[in-house]
């Protein structure tokens, strides 16, 4: 799982790049849903291959799990995380 460290004042965006699984399976998103638990969302999008999502806030010291999960064009569904750590800097 990918980590990122993220200042709580900042506001940053975060991709998912599924290009590589996606092309080993000759398949595209359709849909993209980010799910994260104490940060707040500024704005998602996707396009066949990357999600992203833009993320506020946090609190210095605390982790943070933030998931996208899809669904692909072929009807496949699947989720990857990353952790963003807060951190003052």
């Amino acid at each position: 799982m990918r980590q990122f460290i993220k200042d709580p004042a900042a506001v940053l965006d975060y991709t998912m790049d599924w290009g590589l699984w996606l092309s080993a399976i000759a398949d595209t998103i359709k849909t993209s849903t980010w799910v994260n638990m104490g940060l707040t969302k500024i704005s998602d999008s996707s396009t066949t291959t990357v999600a992203r999502i833009w993320l506020s806030g946090g609190v210095v010291g605390m982790r943070y799990t933030v998931t996208n999960r899809i669904t692909t064009e072929g009807g496949r569904t699947e989720e990857r995380s990353l952790v963003i750590v807060g951190e003052e800097r």
